[in-house]
């Protein structure tokens, strides 16, 4: 049965090809763009027509590096329960670290990861198709005649094993195991190790990304360093906690030539020094985090122990230098970094409580409503951010929107309004600064 779709006067968000149009036909036949014109009369008889004026179509979304709670830690979040939230967001890829119980730091755990991942997409395909044959498929309308989306959840391997950062694992049969890339979400210390690793991996021609952080400066750290820290009477974690490793890493890659992605970046002089490397042409690209872009140290006079993160949020002028390296592209990507945690593991004093938040659901939304309705950001500039460049530092490509491609794409409501809760949430844990408020914007659909 052929599944046709019309979306009416959408405003159409490309950044594959840098364009941003307003009041778009565009029609979906069988899960491809079949066709797109300002007022598109030549479709199929059954297709369903959806006024979209006020939405937003782009190309789905992609997020660099999040964690999942299963294996190992199901009761913050499960790869379904992860999926769910992603799809709500607009995720149509995710790219779980390793960090896990066990952690996927061999062939056996990626193996088991991947099966994993497919059978829950044959479960969705099977629930599917039970329902179709118990009924009169004729009888059907076409508004349930679809196939349930599951976003792309692919796994990073770990560099180290037990992501301890002592001993490399197998890094060339992890590498042919179907990871993503190498990463181990948390800092290398042992530079000796590190320059090992670099020199191995060049030749795999894999995404490494690497978390800039020196734990001996961080010390008992837990908020950024600077005049809000001191008001609050938490301890300060100094901005040359990563650019002292960050310099360090970036002397490493220019002796040897390894591509890196630099995660995480949270600081004014860290885009300092990433732009200087990118004039003198390191093979690096980098991403901060959402949070990072919204919100900054004065944020912290609430003590919520949802703003307790790793890296630490900044002072205003890291936010302005982000932001700044977001638009240049200077910083290539906005990642998620959604950190699921119970509500027993969170609510405890800010310096006590696991580093991390929630996001999928959120960030779209948020930095829509905050950056560009605001005029700080254009769409196309966010867009680019979380989609078409997040996937170049995979070595992927996300297609554009055009005919006879296939459509990986989003519908956003940027005016739908929804209060953030427990029983709005897809994901399983609810570690969030924004629980309890009113947000602007939601993904309507995703195509797979």
């Amino acid at each position: 049965m052929t599944m046709s779709e019309l979306l009416r006067q959408v405003r159409v968000i490309d950044p594959v090809t840098g364009s941003d149009r307003q009041a778009c036909d565009v029609l979906i036949v069988d899960g491809a763009i079949a066709a797109i014109g300002s007022q598109l009369t030549d479709y199929p008889a059954d297709t369903q027509v959806k006024d979209c004026q006020g939405l937003v179509l782009g190309t789905g979304l992609v997020d660099l590096y999040s964690h999942s709670g299963e294996p190992g830690f199901e009761e913050r979040e499960t790869l379904a329960t992860l999926a769910a939230a992603a799809a709500a967001g607009g995720f149509t890829r995710v790219n779980l670290l390793p960090d896990t119980i066990p952690p996927v730091d061999n062939s056996a755990v990626v193996s088991r990861l991947i099966q994993q991942e497919a059978g829950g997409r044959r479960e969705l395909r099977e629930q599917f198709k039970s329902q179709v044959t118990s009924h009169n498929s004729q009888l059907i309308p076409n508004s349930e005649f679809r196939i349930p989306n599951s976003p792309q959840l692919s796994f990073w391997g770990a560099l180290t094993t037990g992501v301890q950062g002592q001993q490399m694992t197998e890094l060339a049969e992890l590498g042919a195991a179907g990871i993503v890339g190498f990463a181990d979400g948390q800092p290398i210390e042992n530079w000796g190790l590190l320059r090992r690793m670099l020199e191995y991996l060049k030749p795999l021609d894999k995404p490494v990304a690497l978390y800039a952080c020196h734990r001996g400066l961080v010390g008992n750290g837990v908020v950024r360093e600077g005049v809000d820290s001191m008001r609050s009477g938490l301890p300060g974690n100094p901005a040359s906690a990563e650019t002292t490793a960050l310099a360090a890493l970036l002397e490493l890659i220019a002796a040897i030539g390894t591509p890196v992605h630099l995660m995480r970046v949270s600081t004014a002089r860290s885009v300092e020094l990433i732009a200087t490397a990118k004039e003198r042409g390191l093979p690096i690209s980098a991403s901060t985090t959402w949070m990072h872009l919204l919100l900054d140290t004065k944020a912290l006079s609430s003590y919520n122990p949802a703003l307790r993160l790793e890296p630490p949020l900044g002072n205003p002028e890291d936010v302005l230098a982000l932001c700044q390296g977001v638009r240049t592209g200077v910083i290539d990507a906005i990642a998620i970094d959604h950190t699921p945690y119970t509500y027993e593991e969170k609510t405890v004093a800010f310096a006590e409580a696991p580093a991390g938040a929630i996001g999928l659901e959120l960030a779209l939304p948020l930095l829509w409503e905050n950056l560009v309705a605001t005029g700080e950001f254009s769409a196309l500039e966010l867009w680019q951010a979380l989609s078409h460049r997040p996937a170049g530092c995979l070595q992927q490509n996300v297609g554009a929107i055009a005919p006879n491609s296939p459509a990986e794409l989003i519908l956003f409501d940027p005016q739908h309004t929804w209060t953030v809760t427990q029983q709005t949430l897809k994901s399983r844990s609810h570690n969030t600064p924004w629980l309890g408020q009113q947000v602007n914007g939601r993904v309507v659909k995703i195509w797979l």
